[in-house]
């Protein structure tokens, strides 16, 4: 009984200290991984915001669906930058439905609700990946636009068909290279 604490006890504190997150896998890929997600044809839903200016504190490199206009934004160079180009600037609303069913009724920001990989600090966010010498893995999916049957609005993925991060607004996909 003593061993089984002892061992509970050594698996709780190494998870402070190596504070490394796999999400439908068994392990991170490489040292350099903070959190990495498995090969399922799945993405990463970014957090709905009421609008990017409600957001305050962000720092560069913050991602949201921003629901004012529908459209992902990143914060990059301490203005918000769109990364869902729409030429037709229309999308779906992500609180209706395709033939406008309501789901919801409110979108409601939770401004306590926050989730960090790392050291916790006062650094705004949902989910925070504290480590300043680690990086996350976004899922993985060849030709999303194609193998993701229902995407959902802000909607972030790696196409590894195409070499590029696609971003998902509801309506259409985006893609990105560097």
């Amino acid at each position: 009984m003593k061993n089984n604490i002892f061992i509970i006890a050594f698996t709780l504190l190494s998870g402070i200290f190596f504070a490394q997150v796999a999400i439908g896998k068994t392990a991170v890929s490489s040292p350099s991984v903070s959190l990495e997600f498995g090969t399922a044809n799945r993405g990463i839903i970014l957090p709905w915001v009421t609008s990017a200016a409600s957001v305050t504190g962000a720092v560069n490199g913050t991602m949201i669906y921003d629901l004012t206009d529908k459209k992902v934004k990143i914060r990059y160079a301490s203005a918000w930058k769109d990364l869902s180009v729409n030429t037709t600037g229309t999308t779906v609303d992500p609180l209706t439905g395709v033939n406008g069913e309501l789901i919801e009724t409110t979108a409601i920001e939770n401004t306590n609700a926050k989730m960090a990989v790392g050291t916790l600090t006062s650094t705004p966010g949902i989910l925070v990946l504290e480590d300043s010498n680690k990086a996350m893995v976004l899922p993985k999916v060849a030709s999303p636009h194609l193998n993701i049957i229902n995407p959902a609005p802000g909607m972030m993925v790696y196409d590894t068909a195409n070499k590029q991060l696609a971003v998902f607004n509801g309506r259409v996909w985006s893609f990105w290279r560097p």
